[in-house]
């Protein structure tokens, strides 16, 4: 199929790509033509992405990079994928981005493979298009029958709609036939067996009624099946959104390449080239490739994406690095201690990939309905089929309609749209509420939740920090401090410089300014020497308890704290104290620092909470509250908290998490408000309660069809539209949450 014209969901400059999948993992034509060409194809992750504008601006952006051939941004899955010259790096592009606002890291383009969610939704759209305009053409040639015609123009209209039907039953219903197939080759019977075994019935009494030149043929009934059937499955499969692996996204946020040192030479190695023992060197801005001990150089680092910890740590000879944290302002010596495989990133992903395999075993209520309703569909048609045969004395066509009429009035059709029908109007109705649900069975699992575990720094609060104590300085010393702080991109000087712009100040002249890795910045200042960074550097003693950075202005004056707090987001009190006053159980687990979690944890009313907690102890924390029968919530947006999003009974991340937790996610927060969070623990609770009410309905409605078809008094075309009632009225009762 062409494409006609561009998906608001992408961008693109410099030529036409092929489908978001195409964009995610290119085909191996493409990457060995690149090859030829001696070019590279560079995919960088951007998780503040989120609009139309954000293309232009990325893609404008990287267009008039050197070098770059043509861009294209995905904003469905937060990555741009850039064809550029050799002598184009990943850094470069990170770097032109930043400077229009973006924050990117590098993916390897080699382990993220193509996503079949795209073309599974094109290819069932395409089959319930076919079978809907089948239908209409069906049900008109059948208008004709029901008005009279008789003998050899009754006749014509059965053979026209047989070649309209038998072509649409088989192409349409490979969905079914296949799952079918699979079902009894695995010694079962799915619901798509009683659903195969209609579809086939119904095409196959009306082929014979009409070579027979019967009055009655049912072509309209099979395929009015096979429409609704499809209708049920399109919406299924739409709302469950199938995620790709976070694990695979974990892996493919490793570094692909490092520079390490050969004979005093930097050579740019692929990270599987790379063993313990070799020497890396990582300049300022860029991440850890692996694990490794810093040999040389002082620096600071940003483990907020592994740890949650907010505040940079110094990182000097001698401390031990790990794989995905950033260095920020000084060039780093590694001796490697794990790489690729070994290292801790990889290790996590690991972690990642057990606990989704755990959490794909959970049994949705369609499921569980499905395991005793096929069974009993088929006893009934064959017990319909064997008694008719002996009732009539052996009339094989008379049976096999009311068999036929049996399975197509049973058929699971209501009870396949019971589940997507509400899943898709509680969908809607949490959009929008600011929430996205990506998993079909997440409304159900919410309806089960007892304990909700948030994470701190990124999800109840914004991860940026904010000055608090500005206007207790003078104001001379706030503009010695802008000064200093306007020389360094470390995150607490950019906060506390616009902190102090915002209220007007100018910088005073400071003169000779030099930022010293892993300590802060320095210059002259009415030719004293001041100082603006850690808390010994500057000669103090570090006794505030808050986050701080210090201003050090000599002549016998102490050095001045300047504190910082992470603002909490946007209704996160309303959100706690909602799921408090509905009895669920609140916890806050956090890789920070104890007296900022204290500090929050008293401030939302949380009484449970757990600082410096490390990826594998959260996710320990949420694996030992299921094992309690606990049924947990987790909340996270970070690396860290991607193995516990995983092993959560439901998870939610927000959008503005790191790709990773949002594809480990099952509802990612769109906006920043998260009092959402409790309205979607309450949507699910209405959600469950419908779900249960369209069983009802389902089963009420076979309890007064059946016994008309198996008495003979319901054609199986009576069949299909009883059928096609049941699921409207499933489908009502469904629109009454909105």
């Amino acid at each position: 199929m062409a494409i006609a014209e561009r998906d608001i969901g992408e961008g693109m400059t410099g030529g036409l790509s092929a489908c978001p999948a195409c964009v995610a993992a290119p085909s191996a034509e493409r990457i060995a033509q690149l090859s030829a060409q001696g070019d590279a194809r560079i995919v960088l992750s951007l998780p503040a992405a989120h609009c139309a504008a954000c293309i232009s601006t990325v893609e404008g952006r990287l267009a008039a990079y050197p070098g770059v051939k043509s861009s294209r941004l995905n904003l469905t899955l937060k990555r741009v994928t850039v064809d550029a010259g050799p002598e184009v790096t990943a850094e470069d592009l990170i770097a032109a981005l930043k400077g229009v606002g973006y924050e990117a890291h590098e993916l390897d383009p080699g382990l993220l493979s193509a996503t079949e969610a795209d073309k599974t939704a094109r290819d069932l759209l395409m089959r319930l298009g076919v079978a809907f305009f089948s239908m209409m053409n069906v049900m008109l040639l059948s208008i004709a029958v029901w008005s009279g015609a008789e003998n050899a123009t009754r006749d014509l209209f059965h053979w026209i709609s047989a070649a309209i039907a038998l072509p649409t039953v088989v192409f349409a219903g490979q969905p079914f036939f296949k799952s079918a197939w699979a079902s009894l080759r695995a010694g079962r019977l799915g619901m798509d067996v009683p659903i195969s075994l209609a579809l086939i019935l119904a095409s196959s009494i009306s082929l014979f009624e009409t070579i027979h030149s019967g009055h009655h043929a049912y072509f309209d009934a099979a395929v009015m099946l096979a429409f609704f059937l499809l209708v049920g499955r399109y919406l299924d499969y739409r709302t469950r959104a199938i995620a790709r692996s976070a694990a695979e996204e974990l892996a493919a946020l490793e570094v692909p390449r490092a520079t390490v040192l050969e004979d005093g030479a930097e050579v740019v190695k692929p990270i599987s080239e790379i063993a313990a023992g070799d020497i890396v060197v990582v300049r300022p801005g860029g991440r850890m490739p692996v694990d490794g001990v810093v040999i040389a150089g002082t620096s600071e680092l940003d483990r907020s994406l592994l740890t949650g910890e907010s505040l940079p740590v110094f990182a000097g000879e001698g401390a031990v690095v790990s794989a995905g944290e950033v260095n920020l302002t000084g060039p780093l010596t590694l001796r490697v201690t794990a790489a690729g495989k070994d290292s801790s990133l990889h290790r996590m992903a690991d972690l990642v990939a057990v606990a989704e395999a755990a959490k794909t075993r959970y049994t949705s209520l369609a499921e569980r309905a499905s395991s005793w309703y096929s069974p009993l569909v088929h006893l009934l048609s064959f017990s319909a089929f064997g008694f008719w045969m002996w009732q009539t004395g052996g009339d094989l066509r008379y049976a096999i309609n009311i068999s036929a009429a049996v399975l197509i009035i049973t058929c699971p059709c209501a009870l396949g749209l019971a589940v997507p029908a509400v899943v898709t109007a509680a969908s809607g109705k949490l959009f929008r509420k600011g929430l996205l649900i990506k998993q079909g069975t997440a409304l159900e699992r919410l309806a089960e939740v007892d304990t909700v575990v948030f994470d701190k720094t990124g999800t109840l609060t914004l991860g940026t920090p904010e000055p608090t104590n500005l206007d207790a300085h003078p104001a001379m010393a706030v503009e010695v401090a802008l000064a200093l702080a306007g020389a360094s991109g470390h995150p607490l000087a950019r906060a506390l410089a616009d902190g102090a712009r915002a209220r007007g100040l100018r910088p005073a002249r400071v003169e000779d300014l030099r930022e010293v890795p892993g300590y802060g910045v320095e210059g002259v200042w009415k030719g004293r020497r001041v100082r603006l960074g850690r808390a010994e550097w500057c000669g103090a003693a570090a006794s505030v308890a808050e986050t701080a950075t210090w201003l050090c202005t000599g002549e016998g004056e102490a050095p001045r704290p300047f504190t910082f707090t992470d603002r909490p987001r946007p209704g996160a009190d309303v959100a706690v104290g909602a799921l408090l006053a509905a009895g669920k159980r609140v916890i806050l687990l956090s890789g920070d620092a104890e007296p900022a979690v204290a500090g929050l944890a008293q401030r939302l009313g949380i009484a449970e909470w757990a600082s410096g907690q490390l990826p594998a102890e959260k996710a320990a924390r949420v694996a030992g509250l299921t094992a309690e029968g606990r049924r947990v919530l987790m909340v996270g947006d970070g690396l860290n908290d991607t193995a516990a999003l995983a092993a959560a009974h439901v998870s939610i991340s927000p959008a503005s998490a790191l790709d990773a937790a949002r594809v480990a996610s099952d509802i990612v927060l769109l906006g920043q408000d998260m009092a959402p969070i409790a309205d979607a623990v309450r949507i699910g609770t209405q959600s469950s309660r419908r779900i249960v009410e369209n069983f009802l309905i389902s089963g009420g409605y076979n309890v007064v069809a059946v016994p008309l078809a198996l008495t003979g008094h319901a054609t199986p075309l009576a069949a299909a539209l009883a059928m096609s009632l049941s699921s409207i009225t499933v489908t009502l009762n469904a629109l009454r949450l909105k």
